[in-house]
């Protein structure tokens, strides 16, 4: 037979763990109240980081929309998305500051080109939306090539530099050929094969055949005119075409 005294035993120790049980309950329930209370409300939004495009009003709305709760109970990660949706903000940090603050430190997108129709993208190929008043290049091409188009609008225009000519748009087409159109109006057709070749081809002839444009400071009275459209997209040469049936070349260099 079972003595009382052994079957008391196990007995207490489940009493026991019931009474802890219940006691971290309370105990969690307590803090949870406590935690809630208007005594530790936020109070106040502090932005860490200089910020040249997001304003006060749009931080102010994110804080009066989505931050809920208390110094304790506030969503941190709630609130970091709601700032990383705003226009420009490529990143944020939230923080807690005892008693009723909330620090915030924003990093912002820096546009390098509109891109497509309606966004713009930074120079990691980033693309976001936003507006901006600044004239900027335009590059143009199919969904996740951003990257891909601003390392080759770095690459072109740096082949352009002996020539003192910028891009004004890049354009990448969905069959993958290039063209681009310069601030002077010119445009060049590169096509989808060795078009780094065919730039430097470019770049080397132009002054031999056209002369060198005047700079943008400096009025010369006779100009040398510039080609509407130069198709690159031959092995040895290009064709030319020019402005109201002007001839490409004089004849010696022909």
């Amino acid at each position: 037979m079972t003595s009382p005294e052994l079957a008391a035993h196990p007995l207490s120790q489940v009493a026991r763990v019931l009474t802890w049980g219940a006691l971290g309950l309370l105990a969690y329930g307590t803090a949870s109240w406590v935690a809630a209370q208007p005594w530790f409300a936020l109070h106040t939004i502090e932005v860490k980081t200089p910020v040249a495009h997001v304003t006060e009003a749009q931080i102010r709305l994110v804080a009066e929309r989505q931050v809920r709760g208390t110094f304790f109970t506030v969503d941190l990660e709630h609130v970091r998305n709601s700032l990383e949706k705003l226009p420009w903000v490529r990143e944020a940090r939230v923080e807690r500051r005892w008693p009723d603050t909330l620090v915030v430190s924003l990093t912002e997108h820096v546009p390098f080109a509109r891109w497509n129709d309606d966004a713009l993208v930074s120079e990691t190929g980033e693309v976001f939306g936003a507006a901006v008043s600044t004239k900027l290049p335009r590059l143009v091409g199919p969904d996740g090539s951003s990257t891909e188009v601003v390392a080759t609008y770095r690459r072109y225009q740096a082949a352009l530099a002996p020539l003192g000519m910028t891009i004004d748009e890049l354009r990448l087409s969905p069959r993958r050929a290039w063209r681009l159109r310069l601030d002077n109006g010119m445009q060049l057709a590169l096509g989808r094969m060795q078009t780094d070749k065919r730039l430097a081809r470019f770049v080397a002839l132009y002054p031999r055949l056209f002369g060198r444009q005047p700079a943008k400071d400096r009025q010369v009275a006779a100009a040398p005119p510039v080609p509407l459209m130069v198709d690159l997209r031959y092995t040895d040469g290009f064709a030319v075409r020019m402005p109201n049936g002007v001839t490409p070349f004089k004849s010696s260099e022909t």
